[in-house]
């Protein structure tokens, strides 16, 4: 499929583990006009992964490998990639962590979206770690996927105030609203647009 501003589209998929609601706001934004992607495929590690759903609504394939022989279940995953044409990935909530072989094989293809302002709290319990710090600002970070934790190059990030009365939870849905804004933009900038 090509656009009517001359670019053909790129076919992703879109890791998740959970609830989807980055999935949902990608697949939204792959909709529109102005997106160069389009979402082919959903891939979790996670069969309860309520995020599933999604596939459903938007009618979009969807897959689950458990993880649990990573080395499989990636040469499962490449394999389905190859046969739908799938040449971008973007990491939505995906608790796993992909080998290095998987990386390379997608060199620059793949995208993480991370709540926090990367280089600072890598990993999980972000929002606890923030808080526990006294950090003033805390916010989101798109970045590209290399073989170390949350340690690619920076994309794009979104920096908000913590208010005082902030807790764990407050801060958590106050950075999934930028994530659903920033993703977009930082998939427009990979591509120049």
């Amino acid at each position: 499929m090509v656009k009517s501003t001359g670019y053909k589209i790129v076919k992703t998929a879109v890791f998740i583990s959970g609830t989807g609601s980055n999935l949902k706001s990608l697949i939204k934004f792959s909709k529109t006009n102005l997106s160069p992607i389009s979402i082919d495929l959903i891939v979790s590690n996670n069969p309860k992964a309520k995020g599933l759903k999604y596939g459903k609504i938007f009618k979009i394939r969807k897959k689950i490998f458990n993880f649990e022989k990573k080395n499989q279940s990636e040469s499962k995953i490449l394999a389905t990639f190859k046969r739908y044409d799938i040449k971008m990935v973007l990491l939505a909530g995906f608790m796993k962590i992909l080998s290095k072989k998987f990386i390379t094989k997608f060199n620059g293809k793949i995208l993480n979206i991370h709540p926090s302002l990367l280089p600072k709290y890598k990993g999980l319990n972000t929002h606890q770690r923030v808080l526990d710090n006294k950090e003033k600002y805390s916010g989101c970070t798109v970045h590209f996927v290399n073989s170390k934790l949350d340690s690619g190059k920076i994309i794009l990030q979104k920096k908000i105030k913590i208010s005082k009365t902030e807790t764990k939870n407050s801060l958590a849905k106050k950075i999934l609203v930028q994530e659903h804004k920033l993703y977009p933009k930082a998939i427009l900038k990979v591509f120049n647009l």
